[in-house]
């Protein structure tokens, strides 16, 4: 199947797949209002095989030690994925299936596969990495890209997002953005930062008046972005910023890695 954007539907809400562009999700409408920053690089995209940043783009496989690309240097950034295009296995009204191989830079062959699905009121996504070759450390997640004024940037202040979640620690951050290992109580954002939730990710974003959403996950690691004046980030992933390192998830012939995140929407 061909690489153009697929549109789905269900009710009033409308969403754009990508699959040519990274397999992101290019834009998300609920009663003609898009929620996700519009542009090549924004929507929401696939963070994987790893999540965040890796320490001067370097992981250890055993006692082998791989490079990535340095492509927010010193460190490698969001894994290679949202880089390529991906194939569309299978698509209806309301669900798109893409696949993508794992090519170099990255060292190992895999097979991730993204579900996309539509309700009159959530959209889920579903990502999983399998390999029928070597075992790997791998993680997954998502990275949308939220308007912060559904209005528009010049919109009314008082609708800008506000954001609520409760933690239960924070990954303190070095000057170089990437974990210390130490955790610490929640701090007050503005943010760049990583943060636990053992009961699962379970983030509110309110624009007043407008619309309210919750993102969740079962998973227990989300990073909340929020220092840039057009959108705010809510990304649930598998592990922290440079989990490969220190927290890795390891895909086996028999072990697949999976995850999930459901974001639900009512009006205000």
């Amino acid at each position: 199947m061909s690489d153009e954007d697929i549109t789905l539907t269900a009710g009033d809400a409308e969403v754009t797949v990508q699959p040519g562009n990274g397999g992101r999700v290019g834009g998300l409408r609920v009663g003609g209002l898009e929620l996700l920053r519009q542009g090549e690089r924004f929507g929401c995209f696939p963070m994987v095989p790893w999540c965040g940043r890796i320490r001067d783009g370097r992981f250890r496989d055993g006692g082998t030690v791989h490079q990535m690309p340095l492509n927010a240097a010193p460190n490698a950034i969001h894994g290679t994925a949202r880089d390529g295009a991906w194939k569309v296995a299978r698509r209806t009204a309301d669900e798109v299936v893409l696949t993508y191989r794992l090519v170099a830079p990255w060292p190992f062959a895999g097979l991730v596969t993204q579900v996309f699905t539509l309700a009159e009121d959530a959209l889920t996504l579903a990502m999983a990495v399998e390999t029928y070759d070597s075992s790997f450390p791998a993680q997954i997640g998502w990275h949308p890209w939220f308007n912060r004024n559904l209005g528009g940037p010049d919109g009314p202040k008082d609708q800008e997002v506000r954001v609520s979640f409760q933690p239960g620690w924070q990954e303190e951050r070095g000057d170089d953005h990437l974990p210390t290992g130490n955790r610490i109580a929640p701090q007050a954002g503005p943010w760049d930062d990583c943060f636990g939730m053992p009961g699962g990710v379970d983030v509110g974003l309110t624009w007043p008046g407008r619309l309210e959403l919750n993102v969740t996950s079962p998973e227990e690691w989300v990073v909340v972005y929020d220092e840039q004046e057009a959108a705010v980030c809510v990304e649930p992933q598998t592990g922290p910023p440079d989990g490969l390192n220190t927290l890795p998830r390891l895909v086996t012939p028999l072990e697949p890695l999976e995850a999930t995140t459901t974001w639900r929407w009512t009006r205000l």
